[in-house]
């Protein structure tokens, strides 16, 4: 089967056409390249979102662009959704696991998937053994939520019982009036 070509194909199309073998390489270099000019393990994961987020931003748009009716996203929790299952749809296949938020704080939710695709096939070396490379995934989640205007830090954490857990801090501009 022959493909059209990359211009002439629809942005509309949903189905997947990157498979898991093409992925787990692009992965490899994208990590490869970011640890050849880091200093640390923070300063690697920094880069790796760094890269995730110019990946948001272009999912963001391509997103808006495949909406049927596309509306602009005023609700907190109605971005929150839609990164749930759309974003995550769309980058993995599937809606992430969990979404919740933090009990304690009220600008603080979390995102959690227990097989992360993106942790799943890397073997590191021993020095590098506490490296999260799910870092590029919260570079997308954070660019995604910026990019509708909801300003947020995300980070990436492995927990045990949970997988992969995707912690978001909202600034307090993007917290509605009356959850102060």
């Amino acid at each position: 089967m022959v493909l059209p070509p990359l211009l002439d194909r629809s942005l509309t199309r949903r189905i997947p056409e990157l498979n898991l073998a093409t992925f787990s390489f692009l992965m490899s270099e994208i990590i490869q390249y970011s640890h050849k000019r880091a200093d640390s393990i923070r300063d690697l994961e920094e880069r790796l979102a760094e890269i995730g987020r110019r990946v948001g931003d272009r999912a963001l748009e391509l997103l808006c662009i495949r909406e049927k009716s596309p509306k602009r996203m005023i609700k907190l929790i109605g971005i929150l959704n839609f990164i749930n299952t759309e974003l995550w749809k769309s980058l993995f296949g599937k809606p992430a696991d969990l979404l919740e938020k933090d009990s304690d704080q009220n600008d603080t939710y979390m995102i959690s998937d227990r097989d992360m695709i993106v942790n799943k096939f890397v073997s590191l070396p021993k020095e590098l053994e506490s490296l999260n490379c799910a870092a590029f995934v919260a570079g997308i989640v954070e660019a995604v939520l910026n990019g509708a205007h909801f300003p947020a830090q995300v980070s990436a954490h492995s927990v045990p019982e949970k997988g992969t857990t995707f912690l978001i801090k909202f600034d307090l501009s993007a917290i509605p009036k009356e959850a102060h």
